[in-house]
């Protein structure tokens, strides 16, 4: 009963007494109003008393919700203690154990939270190291040709396939916690290592699809025209109905200030689909999808500098490597003449404007499995887990990218002058 119903119920008890009163009295008017009242309270009782049962059903059902929840994290810590102290003790040969089914479902949750490129494109879920794919090959039919009657029927190609192949590769980092957290409370524990776990999981897994799509050669595209044409005859209708543009914050900022020839912004919020936005331009209407630039970032663009002495507030580098592979190195404090003694300068940047169907085109093959080793006893690099009394979790996850079709998409890139280094 809650405090609601405790006030209907005195009511009630007082309208009894006061009508118990007016019978006696023989003022049966007074008595029948004053029942007729209590009728009400009656039903103003009922119906107190139905709200109150669903809400406390509610309640429990909440609270039985958090109990599960507060138990898989105080389960989750209790393991990660266990395991540090059964390593202390020397009865475990290494401190591992295979992160929860539960905790890893929250790793995935997490790792969604920011931009995954593994959302744009095709992910299949393998249980072997390694594997074979076979796909249809893409080609033009002539059609039968026309023959006379008794005369020869020419043969014609049959279909072509092909084959991808992948290799999962494993991906690991080590996280070093202080003792002294271990010893915290279960949620800083919990928190903690699925949060890290998680965006290094994502930041891997972005910078493989990256590499994929940077494995077919760059497009340089000038302008709306050159996009138009990447969309309408490269791609063609094969994929232009599947296409997006991924591009980064400075893709996003030159393609939001493309106008028509009336001035109007071609950039526009998806009508069906406000958060998202869509570049129309005639004919052409595809959705635009942004990546953070510090996880697509833009290249700059060096050339060797011009200038005859060192000017004021701009940077200079030097170069070393090889073509392909050169390494700029910026100059502490420039002297003398720039032009003579193999300075460069960031003059361009060449901003990352990926067009076509990555589905079709990038496969992620994951083998869906994270995994977590832990020791107080390791040294990993200039970390001693042992003398800076520290346990160091090491993460594990293994997976693969391929390039599935190099004809869904278009790997462009627009240069921009005079943009500052990103």
């Amino acid at each position: 009963m809650n405090k609601k119903m405790r006030e209907i119920r005195a009511q009630i008890e007082e309208k009894n007494e006061e009508a118990i009163k007016f019978y006696d009295a023989k003022e049966l008017a007074k008595a029948e109003s004053v029942l007729a009242e209590i009728e009400d309270l009656e039903r103003e009782y009922k119906i107190a008393e139905k709200l109150f049962k669903t809400e406390k059903e509610v309640v429990d059902d909440n609270v039985v919700a958090q109990v599960k929840v507060n138990d898989k994290v105080k389960n989750f810590a209790k393991a990660i203690r266990s395991v540090r102290n059964s390593m202390s003790e020397g009865t475990s040969t290494e401190g591992g154990y295979t992160v929860p089914e539960d905790v890893s479902t929250d790793i995935e949750r997490l790792r969604e939270a920011k931009f995954n490129l593994a959302q744009l494109v095709s992910v299949e879920t393998v249980s072997t190291m390694s594997g074979k794919r076979t796909y249809k090959k893409r080609s033009s039919q002539t059609g039968f040709s026309k023959v006379g009657e008794g005369s020869t029927i020419g043969s014609k190609n049959t279909p072509q396939f092909d084959r991808i192949s992948y290799e999962i590769g494993k991906y690991a980092g080590i996280l070093p916690v202080t003792n002294e957290l271990l010893e915290d409370s279960d949620a800083n524990i919990y928190s903690l290592l699925t949060e890290w776990i998680a965006d290094e999981s994502r930041v891997t897994r972005n910078k493989l699809i990256i590499e994929a799509i940077m494995t077919k050669a760059k497009a340089e595209l000038t302008g709306l025209d050159d996009i138009k044409r990447a969309l309408n005859v490269t791609l063609g209708q094969a994929f232009k109905s599947t296409s997006k543009i991924v591009t980064n914050d400075d893709g996003l900022q030159y393609l939001d200030t493309l106008k028509d020839s009336e001035g109007n912004y071609l950039l526009q919020s998806n009508p069906s689909d406000p958060m998202n936005l869509v570049l129309a331009a005639g004919a052409t209407v595809v959705p635009i999808r942004v990546v953070p630039n510090a996880d697509l970032a833009s290249e700059n663009v060096y050339t060797a500098s011009t200038d005859q002495t060192v000017k004021a507030g701009k940077t200079y580098y030097t170069r070393s490597g090889s073509e392909g592979s050169y390494v700029y190195t910026v100059v502490a404090e420039p002297t003398g003449n720039p032009s003579t003694s193999s300075y460069y300068e960031v003059t361009a940047s060449q901003i990352p404007v990926i067009i076509g169907d990555l589905k079709e085109g990038i496969k992620l093959f994951d083998r869906k499995k994270v995994n977590i080793l832990a020791s107080n006893v390791a040294a990993a690099g200039e970390l001693n887990a042992f003398e800076e009394d520290l346990t160091l979790y090491r993460a594990v996850e293994r997976e693969d990218v391929q390039v599935r079709d190099a004809d869904a998409f278009v790997n462009g890139y627009i240069e921009i002058s005079n943009v500052a280094s990103v």
